[in-house]
């Protein structure tokens, strides 16, 4: 089965094709960074409608590059949330009338299950069960994953997303967006220590994480009278270091209440090289692993899309009776999602 994935659920449009035999044949992705570093932001009528031009154009790429024609197509999955609802009602709309077209199931897949099932991807990927990280700018979550949509939530943030305080972190240090990336290049000059931040719920004997009173600690320091932009390096470095902190501590102790010893790590904040240090070398304390998608699959992209829909697709699942149901749901929780029927 010939499975064509297609993600639009906020600023990056992704469009792959995942062969249940032969796997990953090609995915191609464009990112709206440009677009919308302007405003600082995301704006979703800008990001809706580069979906709508981008789409067609990755779609014939993905296909001259697999050399194959849309009619090898056997099914097609979509973002269907959580996501920005006009961004995801581009993605759906193309999906179902393709389906239509063509004649083939289509099937709504939940974002972050694509995230959570995308390190099955690499050459050597985890086997159920696994407590799996989900972080990115939207979600910070730890669950227990004993199967495809078999998902059990162990923690999730109060307030902000990991990935969030890290943007908003930038944005009060000045640097330019996309803010996580460019705080963490710029925690590479400082050194953590000199500003003493706090690493809330760090001791809180749950699997909760909260990053509000991070980033107003920063806020604090970065206002203060004797601030200068010398010292933007060290509280970057002493931000990174006290989000990762929190992050690995969590994650260490669920591997130790759930007694498992596979750790999965999803997301965009799962690209940060210094978590992905700190994890490592936590994990090989307790003989455990830490496994990522590779570095390319972090963000959003249409490969994870396809993907966790194909594993559905071989499950016997399909999509809704309604052919050509427009189904996007820019609220979703996880906890909703059930194994495939």
């Amino acid at each position: 089965m010939r499975v064509l994935g297609i993600e639009s659920s906020c600023d990056e449009t992704g469009v792959a094709i995942y062969d249940t035999d032969k796997g990953l044949l090609a995915h191609r992705l464009h990112s709206q960074i440009d677009l919308h570093a302007a405003y600082g932001g995301v704006v979703p009528e800008l990001a809706s409608r580069d979906h709508i031009r981008r789409l067609p154009l990755l779609l014939r790429e993905t296909l001259e590059v697999t050399g194959l024609v849309m009619g090898d197509i056997d099914a097609i999955a979509y973002t269907a949330g959580p996501g920005l609802a006009g961004a995801l009602l581009v993605g759906s709309s193309v999906a179902e009338a393709l389906g239509v077209a063509l004649g083939v199931p289509v099937l709504p897949v939940h974002h972050l299950e694509g995230h959570l099932l995308s390190p099955l991807l690499s050459a050597t990927p985890p086997v159920f069960p696994f407590v799996a990280l989900l972080v990115s700018g939207g979600h910070t979550q730890l669950m227990r994953v004993a199967g495809v949509g078999d998902y059990t939530l162990l923690g999730e943030t109060v307030d902000d997303a990991a990935g969030e305080a890290f943007d908003k972190t930038a944005k009060l240090l000045g640097l330019p967006y996309p803010g996580g990336p460019a705080l963490a290049k710029l925690a590479l000059e400082g050194a953590p220590g000199r500003f003493r931040l706090p690493r809330p719920m760090l001791h809180s004997k749950d699997f909760d994480f909260s990053f509000s009173g991070l980033k107003t600690a920063v806020l604090t320091a970065a206002t203060a009278p004797d601030f200068t932009a010398a010292d933007r390096a060290d509280l970057a470095a002493e931000f990174q270091a006290a989000a990762v902190g929190v992050l690995v501590a969590k994650s260490m102790a669920a591997l130790k209440h759930t007694g498992l010893k596979q750790l999965v790590v999803a997301g965009g904040v799962g690209a940060n090289l210094m978590l992905r240090a700190e994890l490592d070398a936590a994990a090989a304390k307790r003989k455990a692993r830490v496994f990522y998608p590779e570095l390319e699959l972090c963000t959003d992209n249409g490969a994870m899309i396809a993907f966790a829909g194909a594993l559905r697709f071989i499950a016997g699942e399909r999509g809704p009776a309604e052919d050509g149901c427009f189904a996007v749901r820019p609220r979703w929780s996880l906890q909703e999602i059930t194994p495939p029927a």
